[in-house]
């Protein structure tokens, strides 16, 4: 059987692996739900391939990542929701209506004037989807509550910004942050296990806000303070080794000592690459 194209022939590959008839036992069994993990997985090894600058890498993880959106149409489509042309063709009709100063008459000369003019078209279609349901528009709606919740407070802490709702200053900031820290040793003191959660989730949404108003990125910034206590770490380990131990036969105080010194290679390694 011959395909016209490469995307025909992954659709047909993946209409063929769910035929109740011949098809794969796994791919039958799965449904929108158990597939969800693998979608925002791949999302992942996309960015993964793009930060290590691996063209191979992110053509194969770019494939992996259509596959499902292939998956999740084909179930639809079985369901009689919709197809996945219909998901071509609505992406479509959305990135024309978002850019009328290319497909239309509109005039949009800066980049942040198209900032402004896509965010004013999000807001009409949040509008007109929350109408459709009867409710009433939110300044919040459309920020999905399956983002990481470090990502997802960045986006609301945005979002209401926009209207106004934020503090003034990054000296406000701190303030509140250092408010919610002494609400944690209160709740500390309680003895009180959901209020220490509570107290713990206010304290990490203010440190969010901070990083959000000094403009540094809050998912970049831990993921270089968990690379770097990754490599501290391995230096211990090693350091360890070299004395036929590992960290569990070691104890903090000499543990925090290792700490030190690799700390201090660190400083030492990034002022000499100055």
């Amino acid at each position: 059987m011959t395909h016209p194209d490469p995307m025909t022939r992954l659709l047909d590959i993946m209409a063929r692996l769910r035929d109740p008839n011949g098809g794969c036992p796994w791919d039958l069994e799965q449904d929108f739900a158990s597939i969800a993990p693998y979608t925002i997985e791949e999302a992942y090894e996309v960015e993964e391939a793009i930060r290590a600058n691996d063209m191979a890498s992110l053509k194969e993880e770019l494939g992996d990542l259509l596959l499902q959106t292939v998956f999740h149409s084909q179930m639809a489509a079985e369901a009689g929701h919709f197809t996945f042309d219909d998901v071509a063709a609505a992406i479509g009709d959305k990135m024309v209506a978002r850019h009328p100063h290319v497909f239309g008459d509109a005039d949009i000369a800066t980049a942040d004037a198209q900032t402004v003019a896509w965010e004013v078209q999000k807001a009409k279609e949040r509008a007109a989807k929350a109408a459709a349901k009867g409710e009433k528009p939110s300044v919040l709606d459309g920020v999905a509550l399956g983002l990481p919740a470090l990502v997802r407070a960045i986006k609301l802490q945005n979002r209401a910004a926009r209207v106004g709702f934020d503090w003034p200053s990054t000296r406000d900031v701190l303030a509140k942050l250092q408010e919610e820290a002494d609400e944690i040793v209160a709740a500390m003191e309680s003895g009180d296990d959901e209020h220490i959660k509570e107290e713990i989730g206010d304290y990490l949404f203010v440190v969010a806000n901070l990083s959000r108003h000094l403009k540094v990125d809050a998912e970049e910034a831990l993921r270089a303070a968990n690379a770097k206590f990754t490599r501290r770490f391995h230096k211990i380990e090693a350091w360890l080794a070299e004395d036929g131990r590992t960290p569990d036969q070691s104890d903090l105080a000499e543990m925090d000592a290792l700490w030190d010194r690799a700390k201090a290679e660190d400083k030492a390694l990034k002022k000499a690459a100055e």
